[in-house]
């Protein structure tokens, strides 16, 4: 019964009958038109199934709410039910050309915030409704130490965005406009709109509890990075350093872009870093440790990790990460692309290309998925040996294109390829004092 009002609540006056005389039902929700009962339920299922309940009560009064302020009410309905740390209206967008609001010219908004959410289930929802509310697409990750996000749309949209964001009393004193990290793109950039509730903002594997993000690194700015990079490899040149330029980025991000004479860890996930951390303690001992990453989210619970160890000298880190790096310092000691987790895959400061085609060898520095079907590989290939068709990640890939494996249970798993296999899950690092000396 409750489903059955909050659908009806979304119904939307019909202008034409339709033909034999069947009453015309269209419904609308999250600025989204729908035509068919199957379509609004299966909106209504995956997007408020967390709403339904204390919608119940409203339900009447907003059947008969005009279309054009359904969005405006879902806010302040959300709001009187909200815990009053969580303030969940929309922003107004009744000025705003529908042209100007959906613009494919637009950017990425990259951000995170780290704060203690009482109720993570509403700022869940209320993200979805504004990212809806603002045609926005991307991912949002929400727990209960804060939220990590990574936005794509119009500018106008963006700039709403950051807005409402900054006025949100959640996060009042902590984020702060220089917190967003902007590149050029916009919705197109990623397939659709994914709001979740993990344990963790970021990926480590470890409960927040027990390393958490208020045990953090030394901030350093892009300026003090700066100096401390150079200053580093100055040292680096002259056979005498006790400091670590440490990448604590997957092996895929830094192979296409990295600091000159970083130390970047062979691992696929950010969750095998503590792992590496713990393989690799004597690398550690006693040394300053400069740790970077894309926006600078990893970078809080990485250092955090190395610190409760209890072997280095320092735990820096840059804040802003490399997109706040690149804003000031696009010739700096940053080289090549900047890996970035959406469909364009990198974005670039600068005209240096670091890596080369796995097949032919020659610079190349744009990747590509896997055209196995089941494999998610990402791959160098340069056009010429696209052109062959050598596009998979590995032999085994391309030769065999990958087969679907199936459990009793009828989990489908996909195969290992080569690439996966033959790389350890944490290495151990045979850098030796000369190797460091030298920044190689």
């Amino acid at each position: 019964q409750a489903f059955s009002l909050f659908v009806k609540s979304k119904e939307v006056p019909v202008a034409a009958p339709v033909p034999g005389g069947e009453e015309a039902r269209r419904w609308r929700c999250c600025r989204q038109a729908f035509e068919e009962r199957s379509g609004i339920h299966r909106h209504v299922a995956l997007q408020h199934a967390g709403d339904i309940g204390p919608q119940v009560e409203t339900a009447a009064e907003r059947v008969s709410a005009p279309v054009s302020s359904l969005g405006e009410a879902e806010g302040l309905n959300r709001c009187s039910h909200s815990s009053p740390e969580i303030f969940c209206t929309l922003p107004d967008t009744s000025h705003i050309s529908n042209d100007d609001l959906t613009s494919k010219v637009g950017e990425v908004l990259l951000y995170y915030c780290y704060c203690d959410v009482k109720d993570p289930e509403k700022l869940s929802a209320w993200q979805k409704d504004l990212c809806h509310h603002l045609h926005l697409t991307g991912k949002v990750r929400v727990a209960s130490e804060g939220i990590n996000g990574t936005v794509g749309g119009s500018k106008v949209a963006t700039s709403l965005y950051i807005e409402v964001m900054l006025s949100q009393p959640l996060f009042k004193d902590i984020l702060c406009p220089e917190d967003f990290k902007s590149s050029a793109g916009g919705a197109h950039c990623f397939p659709d709109l994914r709001v979740g509730i993990f344990k963790e903002i970021v990926p480590l594997g470890i409960d927040p509890k027990i390393v958490s993000y208020k045990e953090t690194g030394i901030h350093l700015s892009p300026q003090e990075f700066h100096r401390e990079v150079e200053q580093y490899l100055s040292q680096a040149s002259q056979g005498q350093n006790d400091t670590i330029l440490l990448d604590c980025r997957n092996f895929y991000e830094s192979k296409i872009g990295r600091f000159q004479g970083c130390l970047a860890p062979d691992i696929r996930k950010f969750s095998y870093f503590p792992s590496y951390v713990d393989e690799n303690l004597e690398l550690f001992k006693d040394k300053r440790v400069l740790m970077y990453c894309t926006g600078g989210i990893r970078c809080e619970r990485g250092s955090a990790y190395l610190r409760s160890k209890a072997v280095c000298k320092e735990v820096y880190q840059l804040k802003g990460g490399i997109h706040k790096y690149l804003e000031e310092f696009p010739d700096g000691f940053y080289r090549g692309k900047l890996f970035v987790f959406d469909d364009r895959y990198a974005i670039c400061s600068n005209e240096d290309i670091i890596s080369a085609c796995q097949y032919c060898g020659i610079m190349w520095d744009q990747y590509k998925l896997c055209s196995s079907q089941h494999c998610r590989q990402l791959v160098l290939t340069c056009p010429s040996c696209q052109n062959k068709g050598l596009t998979a990640c590995c032999p085994v890939c391309q030769e065999k294109e990958l087969k679907v494996t199936t459990r009793a249970s009828g989990q489908t798993l996909k195969e290992e390829c080569e690439c996966t296999r033959r790389r350890p899950r944490v290495p151990i690092e045979h850098v030796s004092q000369r190797m460091l000396d030298t920044g190689e």
